[in-house]
C-alpha cells in the first residue's frame, strides 16, 4: 500500500471532520469527546470490529470522556488509503452515536 502524496493527504483531510495530520504527515489524529466513560468505552467498542475487519488498528488512548485516536500504517510509516479509509468509519460511527462533530 502506498503512503499518500502530501497533495493527497491535505485533500483527504479536507473530507474528514476535525481531524489533523500528525508527525509531519507521517499520521492522523482526531480527539473525540463523549458524554462520559461510558459512552467512550461504547465508542472504542463500536470501532473495534470494524478496525478488525479491515486488519487495520489504530494508536488510541482513552481517559474518562476522551477517546484519542491516531493512524497510520506503520508497515510503510505513514498515511495512505488505509487510515482515511478507517477515519471514514470511525466518523460515521461517532455521527450514530451523536458525539460531538470537531475534536480536542
Amino acid at each position: 500500500m502506498p503512503l499518500l502524496t502530501d497533495d493527497e493527504r491535505a485533500h483527504a483531510l479536507c473530507d474528514l471532520d476535525g481531524w489533523t495530520e500528525q508527525s509531519s504527515g507521517k499520521a492522523i489524529r482526531r480527539v473525540f469527546r463523549c458524554a462520559d466513560f461510558a459512552q467512550a468505552f461504547a465508542f472504542m467498542t463500536r470501532i473495534a470490529p470494524e478496525a478488525e475487519k479491515a486488519n487495520h488498528h489504530p494508536d488510541w488512548s482513552n481517559s474518562w470522556n476522551r477517546v484519542d485516536i491516531r493512524l497510520t500504517t506503520h508497515s510503510v510509516g505513514g498515511v495512505t488509503e488505509k487510515d482515511v479509509a478507517l477515519a471514514k468509519v470511525i466518523d460515521a460511527l461517532a455521527r450514530q452515536l451523536a458525539l460531538p462533530p470537531s475534536g480536542d
